[in-house]
């Protein structure tokens, strides 16, 4: 019989230990705890399991959960152990004693031995540090457990694990942060320093323990801070850097940038990324030779990378931000957990990545393969998420092998195991057969009808979805950023600007766009408001010159406008009124100049009106250059004249407003509902005109 797997798990009022595949039990000799327990942590070789509540620390042996040692820890918060489970760390919150003096609150037990030469009280303590700070606070050990670190002001101290009283060695390297000693049997360390003064930050590879020099080294810009990734065998470093600030403004979240360096100092180089946007995840593959990443805006771009830093294989786009390689590095997994739906694709590494299944496990904030590389756990923790709390346990295959829901769960990790322990054959024939809680959860769960797609308003229901709101990996167009945030970006703040279109006018060509709705060349430098202002008064100039020769401006019939003088007035008064209406009518005339020269103008028989103005481009005349016009009447309302006049003055620029509104509508263009109402009332203006004299 294969030797199960195991995972445990930590909610709010105890902790359990669960036999896995394929048996899906609870470990028989466990006895759960109750109560306020703050954490708890399998030793990396999987011999122990501890926890911490508030008055001691319990291991017990994670095969069969005897206890094997308790410690007299109190109100630990942290928990860890050394590569080979010889040590026990814990950490407890800063304190200072009765004198001021900061308490020693990091703290190194024996698991197993007890020293002779200490008391009852402490026993099993083999160092003591004073750690302030909870990131980053745990030693750090060379994989046989001969040397341990620990980083402090300007320098990494290095300790012989079986004497912490003493400093074995020290790297002293001015403004160091973060180090990390490579897993593999080369002693390697690295450390980092982010930018001061103006000079670049920099990662430094030295051996240990010759400190003289680094064997291989990597400034750059743009590292407020990293994540130091070793492969398994210790022989390649991958450095991601990150800035709290994007300068560019492309990202909220600051910049992110990749470099791969060897132990050796054989290769350096930054991974160049075809696709823009944030680093998401990057995984070692656990061959050590090849490592996997997931970047880009989304849908993102998830790629295969050997250690010279080449591309060898590049999935398709989707929303996805986690890639994980089975433990036999069989299989890799490509998913989009946080903020995204929860889909995970397992691909086939050594059948040129064929893509095994897809699988939905919405709402995961855990994702972790088991050590037989069979199974998937995924689990929905809090705080994160408080509601349907719970564990599940996927098969490679695609099918759901175990669920179960807890109240509150705040952590749960597989049990490490040797891949040497599970042979791993054909994962996928024969199928297993799923546990009950599995059968039962999935006769819960209701298949919709029909797939549900995005929100769609009934005004573009049944049409094709446009370009500009399709994700890339369905068709659209790439999302670009340029990191301004200006209004004058299309649809959704990406792609080109939108032109201006006028509903039942002739398209305009692009080249002629600076005259139809755009700034013209040479304002750039102004602002919005300038330009449109500019404009307005350019327009309006215009509108003036053409309005001096208003009467050599052809009818549809050949006939030109000639209307009669109001002896009242003289040229001066004349100019200066029809200025005034000019700029009253400004806007509608601007908004209908496309359709004056399609309007059904009067006979120039009936009562004297005022006719539109001619378009120079159309009919030849120059603006610079007018001929004398006719003395026109003036239309609107002012002192003199009868005050039959002056009533027929007001019906007809009412009836003007009513002929406006209806090409409007005749355009395509939505009426409210007073311009509606308005131009109802059409048949009773004309039947007023006609009492006072007036005929159409």
């Amino acid at each position: 019989m294969a030797v199960p797997t195991q995972f445990a798990y930590r909610t709010l009022k105890s902790i359990g230990v669960v036999e896995a595949a394929p048996v899906y039990d609870s470990l028989s000799g466990f006895e759960r705890p109750e109560g306020n327990l703050r954490c708890c942590v399998y030793s990396p070789c999987g011999r122990y399991f501890a926890w911490a509540s508030p008055e001691r620390v319990t291991v017990v042996d994670a095969s069969v959960g005897h206890v094997i040692t308790s410690l007299p820890a109190l109100n630990v918060y942290e928990l860890g152990f050394s590569p080979l489970g010889t040590f026990i760390i814990t950490w407890q919150r800063p304190s200072k004693d009765d004198t001021g003096d900061a308490v020693k609150n990091l703290k190194v037990w024996r698991v197993v031995e007890r020293r002779p030469d200490v008391g009852e009280g402490e026993h099993n303590v083999v160092g003591r540090f004073v750690q302030k700070s909870q990131t980053g606070w745990n030693l750090q050990y060379t994989y046989d457990e001969q040397y341990c670190a620990r980083v402090v002001t300007n320098e990494v101290q290095f300790y012989q694990s079986r004497d912490l009283a003493t400093v074995w060695n020290r790297l002293q390297v001015e403004g160091v942060t973060e180090f990390a000693v490579s897993p593999g049997e080369n002693h390697s360390i690295a450390v980092f320093i982010p930018e001061r003064k103006g000079q670049p930050a920099a990662v430094k590879v030295f051996n240990v323990p010759n400190f003289d020099a680094p064997v291989s080294q990597k400034n750059f810009f743009k590292g407020d801070k990293v994540q130091l990734k070793w492969n398994d065998q210790g022989t390649n470093l991958i450095v991601l850097a990150q800035t709290e600030v994007d300068k560019s403004g492309k990202s909220y979240y600051g910049e992110t940038t990749l470099y791969l360096l060897s132990a050796n100092g054989g290769f350096d180089s930054r991974i160049d990324l075809d696709k823009d946007g944030p680093i998401h995840d990057v995984t070692w593959s656990p061959n050590s030779k090849e490592f996997g990443v997931v970047y880009g805006y989304m849908p993102a771009k998830a790629t295969i990378f050997n250690t010279k830093a080449d591309a060898t294989h590049n999935f398709a786009l989707g929303p996805r931000n986690t890639i994980l390689f089975s433990p036999h590095g069989k299989f890799v997994l490509v998913a989009g957990f946080g903020n995204l739906a929860g889909q995970m694709d397992i691909y086939d590494m050594e059948k040129d990545y064929q893509k095994i299944c897809t699988i939905e496990a919405s709402n995961a904030s855990v994702c972790e393969w088991s050590p037989d590389g069979k199974h998937i756990l995924t689990a929905t923790t809090s705080p994160r998420l408080r509601v349907d709390n719970g564990v599940r346990i996927w098969h490679v295959g695609g099918g759901l092998m175990y669920n179960e829901e807890l109240q509150e769960l705040y952590h749960v990790t597989w049990r490490p195991q040797s891949p040497i322990s599970h042979p791993l054959e054909n994962p996928l024939h024969p199928m297993p057969t799923p546990h009950a809680s599995a059968l039962a959860y999935l006769g819960t769960v209701k298949t919709p009808s029909k797939p549900a797609g995005a929100y769609r308003p009934p005004g573009a229901r049944g049409t094709l979805t446009p370009l500009a709101f399709k994700r890339e990996d369905e068709g659209g167009a790439a999302y670009v950023s340029n990191g301004s945030l200006s209004l004058g970006l299309g649809a959704n703040g990406f792609g080109k600007p939108r032109k201006r279109e006028v509903p039942g006018a002739e398209a305009v060509a692009e080249d002629k766009q600076a005259t139809a709705g755009t700034a013209p060349e040479g304002d750039e430098n102004l602002s919005k408001a300038a330009a449109k202002n500019k404009k307005k008064r350019e327009a309006r100039k215009a509108k003036d010159a053409a309005d001096k020769a208003t009467g050599l401006a052809p009818t549809a019939d050949g006939v030109p406008f000639v209307t009669a003088v109001i002896p009242s007035r003289s040229p001066e008064r004349r100019d200066q009124k029809g200025h005034e209406r000019n700029r009253s009518r400004g806007q509608m005339d601007t908004r209908a100049r496309s359709q004056q020269g399609k309007k059904e103008h009067r006979q120039p028989e009936q009562q004297p009106r005022r006719p539109p103005p001619p378009n120079p481009a159309a009919n030849g005349t120059s603006a610079k250059t007018p001929q004398e016009a006719p003395e026109l009447s003036v239309t609107s309302p002012g002192s003199g004249g009868t005050p039959q006049d002056r009533k027929t003055r007001a019906l007809l620029k009412k009836l003007r407003a009513i002929d406006d509104l209806k090409m409007r509508r005749a355009g395509g263009e939505k009426l409210e509902g007073t311009q509606i109402k308005k131009m109802d009332t059409e048949d009773e203006v004309r039947k007023e005109l006609g009492g006072l004299g007036w005929n159409d």
